[in-house]
């Protein structure tokens, strides 16, 4: 009986060691697995030899088309416009009519102005017959007065002697009192002929002055084109009336615009140096998908400090443009020596590539020096760095996440 109990005491002890002993088994038992290798990853890029050349960048410029030969066509006096024969934007040639006013407004002048002339050369020849009268009575007059004095003489000699009254003596001398002051006045009517003969000469001058403008004010209001131009303004319309001076309409030059640009102080110097050298710096400018090539006109009078603006003459290419339009244009710079052209995805920032060393890239500051365009019109971004050799592999692939030592291998 008592082996019955102890039996059934260690029974549930002997299951669990069998359980035990069994877990073990199969826990040791099982096959093995390979722990998995880290492997570093590798990036494929593309990479260009690294070449030395002498190249001329270029730089990117903003530009705005302006024009420096504008003309403003002004109302020569006040009037009323009786016809407009252009709109804005219309292409004129020289001598075509542009816009009249009316001419009954500069006639009524006209004819005013030269009717003082005609009075003014009248008195002209009024003044010089007067002269002409003078000049054959003065010798009467004088001699008139040489009779007066013999007669006061004679008159004073008969009274001395008691032949005469005090009476005729007086009279006598009254009348060559007279006689003097007629001379005297007709001595001054000679006298004073050259002066009132200058003063009308200056009136006439004065006058034809006058008869002058009037002719060029009715001239001048029909407007004529001067040259082959474009219309840039119509302020005023038929029926509107103008006051001298008022602008009537605006045109420029078809071959006379420019356009301003404003060049980096950083590239002012080499620009400068270009100049004194003789040479003429040229832009690229692409309009209607053509590459059309600008030279340098001039540089501004007064400097910025971030640079200077530039003027460049665009010529022929002028028809096509309009003030105010802006543009993008590639400055052409003298020749930098040992720079490397590379694709622009190769930088990062604005002066940092890499290079493939040992299967690693290799991260390097470099200088800009603007960019170039190949014969195909693709542009490629000049930098230059002492730390390039020529044997160097420059990656051209842009990575985002790119840094030295990353390992990287090439496409083939």
């Amino acid at each position: 009986m008592n082996s019955r109990n102890s039996i059934k005491l260690f029974l549930p002890f002997i299951v669990l060691a069998i359980a035990a002993a069994l877990v073990y088994y199969l826990v040791n038992s099982k096959p093995e697995r390979k722990q998995p290798e880290l492997k570093e990853k590798v990036w494929q890029v593309d990479v260009i030899n690294a070449k030395r050349q002498t190249l001329s960048p270029s730089i990117t410029l903003y530009g705005r088309v302006e024009s420096p030969e504008q003309l403003q066509a002004a109302a020569p006096g006040a009037g009323i416009v009786d016809s407009v024969h252009v709109r804005t934007g219309d292409k004129v040639v020289q001598g075509q009519t542009l816009l009249a006013l009316d001419r009954r407004d500069f006639d009524s002048l006209m004819v005013q102005v030269d009717s003082e002339l005609r009075d003014i050369k009248s008195q002209i020849e009024e003044l010089k017959i007067r002269h002409r009268s003078n000049t054959a009575s003065l010798k009467t007059e004088q001699e008139l007065l040489r009779l007066a004095k013999a007669e006061v003489e004679r008159m004073r000699q008969m009274k001395n002697q008691n032949l005469g009254s005090a009476t005729t003596l007086n009279e006598a001398r009254s009348v060559l009192g007279r006689q003097q002051l007629s001379l005297q006045n007709r001595q001054l009517e000679v006298d004073s002929f050259p002066a009132r003969l200058r003063m009308l000469e200056a009136q006439q001058m004065n006058t034809r002055t006058r008869l002058g403008d009037a002719e060029r004010m009715i001239e001048r209001s029909e407007v004529t084109a001067a040259f082959d131009a474009i219309v840039s303004a119509v302020p005023v319309s038929v029926g509107d009336r103008v006051a001298i001076g008022q602008t009537l309409l605006t045109l420029y030059p078809v071959d006379g615009l420019e356009v301003r640009a404003h060049i980096p102080a950083t590239y002012v110097g080499d620009i400068q140096a270009s100049i004194k050298r003789g040479e003429t710096p040229k832009a690229r400018l692409v309009l209607n998908n053509q590459n059309l090539i600008i030279d340098l006109k001039r540089l501004a009078g007064e400097a910025k400090a971030t640079g200077i603006d530039a003027y460049f003459h665009t010529g022929d290419s002028s028809r096509e443009l309009r003030p105010g339009s802006l543009l993008s244009l590639s400055l052409s710079l003298p020749p930098a020596r040992g720079v490397i052209a590379i694709p622009f995805q190769a930088i990062y920032g604005n002066s940092r590539i890499y290079l493939l060393r040992d299967g690693r890239l290799q991260g390097i500051d470099v200088d800009t020096f603007g960019q170039f365009y190949q014969a195909n019109g693709d542009a490629l971004l000049l930098v230059k760095s002492e730390k390039i050799v020529d044997s160097d592999n420059i990656v051209i692939t842009h990575l985002p996440n790119a840094v030295t030592g990353l390992k990287v291998k090439t496409l083939d």
